[in-house]
């Protein structure tokens, strides 16, 4: 099954994923082996590959470590066209729909389809959006775009919804690196009511609490990055959490049919 009919199917079902963020600045390939092995070890789903900016050359082999030591979906979360590895299963094509700079919804992309063309990395279009959560974040800084403000939800449902109508296959909502708070749950809620794409959620997640109130606001991914160098333990606690919420789902459609 191709990456976005899984992700479409898991959508359809109620079966939430999680997902880990890896800064290729931050991850040493030591690093990228040791994350795999504990991802293996809590049955993450996806590893999201990518920043806003990179200043150093490992990305081709923090990918290549993590395609070896285990054989979770490696998918990139790129900041530029630059950020483009064959050895990956996948690629979000992010356009910036939060914000109105021309290159980060269509520019970057006209320069990467003719490599991504050459690939055979599953390409899943994705509508990002930037929601301010506290603190100015590297990706609006280097995009040049303002994010949404936290107390707009219906503003993101709607953004939501246009990207989905522009052919838009995955809405991601995010806090972005360091988010002082999670994307709000009201918000999560609205936009996953106004839209039928799987909805990504990151920025902010950095307990079980928050990871849970994600879920149940509606995220079908929760994404962990930052929050694990900090707390190296709440990649099981954050997993506990994904697979408690997979249980009730289970519960509650049996006890629907049963009705």
């Amino acid at each position: 099954m191709s990456l976005l009919k899984r992700l479409k199917k898991n959508r359809k079902i109620g079966l939430k994923s999680l997902a880990i963020l890896l800064d290729p600045d931050k991850t040493t390939p030591e690093d990228a082996r040791k994350l795999a092995i504990q991802a293996r070890e809590y049955h993450v789903d996806y590893l999201f590959v990518g920043g806003s900016l990179i200043t150093n050359d490992q990305f081709s082999g923090l990918i290549a470590q993590l395609k070896k030591d285990c054989d979770i979906p490696v998918i990139i979360f790129p900041g530029s066209n630059l950020q483009i590895c064959p050895e990956a299963d996948g690629i979000l094509l992010l356009s910036l729909i939060s914000g109105r700079n021309p290159e980060y919804l269509i520019g970057q992309h006209v320069i990467a389809a003719p490599v991504l063309r050459q690939t055979d990395l599953a390409i899943l279009p994705t509508g990002y959006i930037l929601i301010d959560c506290g603190r100015p974040t590297t990706v609006s800084y280097i995009s040049n775009t303002t994010p949404i403000p936290y107390d707009k939800p219906s503003i993101a449902a709607c953004t939501a919804l246009a990207g989905q109508m522009l052919g838009l296959k995955l809405i991601y909502l995010d806090g972005g690196s360091g988010a002082l708070k999670p994307v709000s749950a009201e918000m999560i809620s609205q936009v996953k009511a106004t839209t039928k794409v799987p909805l990504i959620v990151g920025g902010g997640i950095n307990s079980p609490e928050k990871a849970r109130t994600a879920l149940e606001a509606g995220a079908d991914i929760i994404v962990v990055g930052n929050a694990l160098e900090e707390n190296p333990g709440l990649l099981s606690e954050i997993a506990t959490c994904v697979s408690e919420a997979n249980r009730n789902n289970t519960g509650n459609k049996q006890k629907h049919l049963q009705k």
